[in-house]
C-alpha cells in the first residue's frame, strides 16, 4: 500500500473513531517531564522481583516468580522486533522460557501502523523468520479482524480496537524489552500492550492520531494517556490471567521498531525484572535508571523527559492500574529487599555483543 492510499484509510478510521472517543476532549495531564522520587509517593506497595543475571537463567527465574496464575492458552505478547534489529530480547531466552514453562504459549503480535517490514501479515511473517522466530507458534492477531475491548473509565477512549485472536487467549504474559521509544520516551510493558496489542489499521491510529488528521499528531501526555488506555482494555480483560517481565539490556533511546537503525546503545545493562503490577515493574525499571549515575543515565532519561514518558506512569495510577511504591526484592542475594541504587551500584559500561 503506498503512502498515498494508506493516508486515505487512516482518514477514513479517523471518522469511525469518532463515535468511540469521549466528546468532550479532557485536558492532560502536565507532569510527563517529571520525575517524582519514591519518597513523595503514597498507596501502597506491590512486590518486582530482581536478577542481575542476563541469560536464559535469569529470564527464566524472573518468570516463574510471577507465573501462579498463568494457565490454559498463552500467549507471549514479545516486540519481535525489525529484521535483524541488533536489541530484542535473544531468541534463544524466549525459547528456552517458552519450552521450560510454556510449551503449548504462542507468541502473539500485531502488524505495524507504519510502512515497514512488519506492516502487512505477509511482510511480518518474513520478518520473524528472519530474526529466527521459527520455535514455537506465532500469532499476528489482526492477521483476520480486529474487535474492541471496553476502557473503563478513559478519558479519551470508550473501548479500544485490538487484534480479533486475543480473546483466544486464556493468559497474557507480557515480555518486554525495556528501552527509548521516539513517542513515548521510554517502552515498557505499558508500551508493549498499549501500542502492540492495538491493531495496525485501527486502533493504532486512534492513538497516534485521534482526531489529529496527522498520522504522528497526538504527543507528549495525550499520547502516553492514549496508549495506557489501551493498555488498559487488555490488562482488564485478562484480569488475574496476566504478568510482566522487563529485560533492561541493550537500552538503546531508539525502541526496536527502528531495528538496525536504532541508535547506538550507551546505556549500561542491568537485569530483569518481573511482577503482577504494571505499574510497580515500569516503575522500577524508570527508577532503576534514575539511580544511575549521570554519565550512566543521561541519554535514556533526556528522552524520557523531552517525550514527556513520565505521564505514563502517572495515568496508570490514577486508573487505577496498580501501585507505584513496591518492594524490590533481589533474587541473586537470597530474597533480600534492596534499594533501585543498590540494584544498579557498580554497572560495569555497555559492550556490544
Amino acid at each position: 500500500m503506498k503512502r498515498i492510499a494508506m493516508t486515505a484509510a487512516i482518514a477514513a478510521m479517523l471518522a469511525t473513531a469518532t463515535s468511540v472517543m469521549a466528546q468532550t476532549k479532557p485536558v492532560p495531564g502536565t507532569d510527563g517531564n517529571k520525575y517524582v522520587a519514591y519518597e513523595n509517593r503514597t498507596g501502597n506497595e506491590s512486590v518486582v522481583y530482581f536478577t542481575r543475571n542476563l541469560s536464559a537463567e535469569g529470564l527464566i527465574k524472573a518468570y516463574e516468580q510471577v507465573s501462579a496464575n498463568i494457565e490454559g492458552k498463552t500467549g507471549v505478547k514479545l516486540h519481535t522486533g525489525e529484521k535483524n534489529g541488533p536489541n530484542i530480547i535473544p531468541r534463544e531466552w524466549v525459547k528456552a522460557l517458552i519450552e521450560k514453562d510454556m510449551p503449548d504459549a504462542s507468541i502473539v503480535e500485531t502488524n505495524t501502523y507504519y510502512e515497514g517490514d512488519r506492516y502487512t501479515t505477509e511482510q511480518h511473517r518474513q520478518t520473524l523468520k528472519v530474526n529466527g522466530w521459527t520455535f514455537c507458534p506465532v500469532d499476528i492477531i489482526d492477521e483476520e479482524d480486529t474487535i474492541t475491548l471496553p476502557v473503563y473509565n478513559g478519558k479519551w477512549f470508550k473501548k479500544m480496537s485490538v487484534g480479533s485472536h486475543l480473546p483466544n487467549y486464556n493468559s497474557l504474559v507480557v515480555l518486554t524489552h525495556f528501552k527509548g521509544h521516539t513517542m513515548g520516551g521510554f517502552g515498557g510493558s505499558d508500551k508493549n500492550i498499549g501500542i502492540g496489542c492495538a491493531d495496525g489499521r485501527i486502533g493504532k491510529a486512534w492513538i497516534h492520531s485521534g482526531k489529529t488528521g496527522n498520522q504522528w499528531g497526538v504527543v507528549e501526555e495525550e499520547f502516553m494517556e492514549r496508549m495506557t488506555e489501551s493498555t488498559k482494555s487488555v490488562v482488564d480483560h485478562f484480569g488475574k490471567n496476566i504478568t510482566y517481565v522487563n529485560v533492561m539490556r541493550n537500552m538503546s533511546v531508539s525502541c526496536d521498531c527502528e531495528g538496525v537503525a536504532a541508535a547506538p546503545v550507551v546505556t549500561p545493562n542491568v537485569g530483569i525484572l518481573s511482577s503482577t503490577d504494571i505499574l510497580a515493574l515500569d516503575q522500577a525499571c524508570v527508577d532503576l535508571l534514575y539511580a544511575m549515575t549521570e554519565a550512566e543515565h543521561h541519554d535514556l532519561v533526556e528522552r524520557i523527559e523531552t517525550r514527556h514518558g513520565l505521564r505514563q506512569l502517572s495515568y496508570m495510577k490514577e486508573l487505577g492500574m496498580g501501585n507505584n511504591r513496591y518492594v524490590l526484592i533481589d533474587l541473586d542475594n537470597g530474597g533480600k529487599r534492596i534499594t533501585a541504587a543498590e540494584a544498579v551500584k557498580g554497572l560495569k559500561p555497555f559492550v556490544k555483543e
